[in-house]
């Protein structure tokens, strides 16, 4: 038992004059004498004794009436909590990611979710309500009834561990409240754990949401798996996360037109196999029907025509190697030599190649690296009869290592760098051990630490380094002085290296990952260029330079699909965009490890463990009644009692 107003406790004290009064009267008694007291003197004893009984239970029924009366006055009560009529605050996280989107018993665990919380809560009760896309700060269930019955759900979802330090950031830093935080979730698996460490200021509330089924079916990815020059493959992947399924449909669209159909066995994994005709738009989409997940359902891809890539080759020498891997097709290759090269082409150029002159001015090394600055792609093979100061010159420019004096000795180049982006994507089936090591004689020694290296001589210098936007061989790659040109890695090497000039749109981007991309424009001073889809409209962050435009995206788009890239009215291609599937694998956090927190199925028990909690009991009442039952029972004492 508890008391809002303890200390009126102390008029207690008061209770010790009744007792003196009663233990010290102060009225004399005088003596009387009479000729024959012997009757007198026994009904005397006897009246003594039932007069001093009589004294003390009115002593025992004032005492504990007045004892009643300042209890009452305290004000007692019962509670689970110290406090009496105290604040309460309430925060609850309702998590409204993709994986909410499963079936419980009773629909969708989100909209459930969302109508338990409005038949629970009363419409004047006051809390905080976080999602992983809005928040709101001390508000009510009738004020925000409408906002969520239209609550969508979101890609972009808090971690738990995020959403526990928003939630206790909506907590107001006064003492005398009782501080509650409910989170209502599936608790779906993450990369992260949930870290709930004990906190004395506020009461964690944990509503575990479970889908009847948690097998789902996804469309996780699509990528061209075989190209010529008629035709092109492409592979669907799909993925499940439980018992196998067999025979399920996958529909290929282009814009909304049904290209083609096929059926798919998915036992933790499956694929199928579409062909398309190659140098063709393709709006695409590809489709399939679950009945759990709806988000991983559909993926977009888009099909633009390529870009071709400006490649510039400055050469006194032979290069005719170069005219051979940067076709036609792709590219547009122009070669020129050192002293009729204009300064003016850069300007129209992803990739310039400094192929084995043997001096480089002032003038040329100024405007590669104005070149390169502005995104453009810088190759340099040294001649080996180049000026080794101009050569230093230009690589300190780009602040990377000089090169040492050249030396004649030959070198085995050894080492791959397969992680490299040059090489990472396809360009080798295995690593290779034993292949044909390429040679050279004559190379400048480098040790460039500054660099990442890509190809390695046996003595761990290298032999082609990346420095930023700079590309540099330490040795001539001509026939008289190595094999490199003979060995097929030469093919994959430039050509990618060109293609990484140009950082073309691919199939598909993910929402929530940093995606990049170039667009081969020039725009005019203060143009912008915008993503639309329908009524969305988002100017994306762009950084424009003499040929291109390079797009960065992140947590925008925030809606799925295909959406064109426009500069004002003029559409110059397509890009898809696509949620992230990890939450379609429907893996949950194991609760029963978590002790000192309260776990439900249900938010009306939730709620109802709260409220009884904090309920108090007043008995203030029952102390009055038993004040005024002394009082009568005083009275019959007096009049009855003999």
């Amino acid at each position: 038992m508890q008391f809002k107003y303890p200390e009126l406790l102390y008029a207690l004290f008061l209770l010790l004059i009744p007792i003196i009064v009663h233990l010290f009267q102060l009225r004399k008694f005088q003596k009387e004498y009479f000729t024959n007291v012997a009757v007198l003197k026994k009904i005397q004893l006897q009246t003594r004794k039932s007069a001093t009984i009589k004294k003390w239970l009115t002593l025992l029924t004032r005492l504990l009436l007045l004892a009643a009366i300042i209890i009452a006055f305290a004000q007692p009560f019962t509670s689970k909590t110290d406090t009496f009529n105290a604040k309460k605050e309430t925060v609850i996280y309702l998590d409204n990611s993709f994986s909410m989107q499963a079936k419980g018993d009773k629909g969708e665990l989100l909209k459930r979710a969302i109508q338990d919380l409005i038949e629970t809560l009363p419409e004047t009760e006051t809390f905080s309500l976080i999602t992983n896309t809005q928040s709101y700060k001390n508000t009510s269930i009738k004020a925000i009834k409408n906002e969520l019955l239209q609550l969508e759900y979101s890609s972009n979802q808090l971690t738990y561990n995020a959403a526990l330090l928003k939630a206790k950031q909506s907590l107001s830093n006064q003492t005398n409240t009782i501080k509650n935080i409910i989170f209502i979730s599936d608790f779906q698996q993450k990369n992260t754990d949930f870290n709930i460490t004990p906190d004395s200021t506020s009461t964690l509330n944990l509503v575990n949401l479970k889908p009847v089924n948690n097998t789902n079916i996804t469309v996780d990815s699509v990528y061209v798996s075989k190209q010529d020059a008629n035709n092109l493959e492409l592979t669907v992947v799909l993925k499940n996360n439980d018992a196998a399924v067999s025979n399920i449909p996958v529909s290929l669209y282009n814009n909304d037109n049904l290209l083609s159909k096929a059926s798919v066995d998915v036992n933790g994994q499956g694929t199928t196999v579409f062909s398309l005709p190659n140098n063709q738009i393709i709006k695409g989409k590809i489709s399939i029907d679950d009945t759990q997940l709806q988000f991983d359902n559909t993926l977009y891809f888009n099909i633009n025509t390529p870009s071709k890539i400006n490649v510039l080759a400055i050469s006194d020498s032979n290069a005719d190697y170069l005219n051979r891997i940067f076709t036609e097709d792709e590219f547009n290759y122009t070669y020129t030599k050192s002293n009729a090269l204009d300064y003016s082409l850069f300007d129209a150029q992803n990739l310039v190649i400094i192929n084995e002159i043997e001096a480089l001015p002032i003038s040329l090394t100024t405007a590669l690296k104005a070149f390169s600055d502005k995104g453009g792609a810088v190759v340099f093979i040294p001649s080996d009869q180049g000026n080794l100061k101009d050569y230093n010159t230009f690589l300190q420019r780009f602040n990377t290592t000089p090169f040492n004096p050249i030396l004649t000795s030959q070198k085995r180049i050894t080492t791959i760098n397969y992680s490299h982006p040059l090489y990472a994507n396809g360009v080798f089936e295995k690593r290779v051990d034993n292949f044909q090591y390429p040679k050279v004689e004559r190379y400048f020694p480098q040790n460039n630490l500054q660099a990442s290296s890509i190809l390695q001589f046996e003595d761990n210098k290298s032999f082609l380094s990346q420095k930023g936007n700079l590309f540099v061989f330490s040795a001539p790659i001509n026939d008289t002085n190595s094999n490199f040109k003979n060995i097929n890695l030469i093919v994959p090497t430039f050509y990618n290296i060109a293609k990484q000039s140009l950082n073309t749109a691919t199939l598909y981007y993910t929402i929530g990952q940093n995606n990049n991309y170039d667009v081969a424009i020039n725009l005019q001073q203060d143009a912008v260029l915008t993503l639309v889809k329908g009524d969305n409209k988002i100017i994306p962050e762009q950084n424009y330079f003499n040929n291109k435009v390079v797009i960065k995206t992140s947590d925008l788009p925030e809606q799925a699909g295909i959406y064109d890239l426009k500069n004002k009215t003029e559409i110059i291609q397509n890009v898809s965009y696509n949620y992230d599937r990890s939450e379609s694998d429907l893996t949950y956090i194991n609760l029963d490890n978590y002790k000192h927190i309260t776990i439900s199925d249900s938010i009306a028990n939730i709620f109802d463990t709260i409220n009884n909690d904090t309920k108090v009991n007043e008995l203030w009442k029952w102390f009055v009644i038993l004040a005024l039952g002394l009082l009568i029972l005083e009275m019959l004492i007096l009049k009855y009692f003999k």
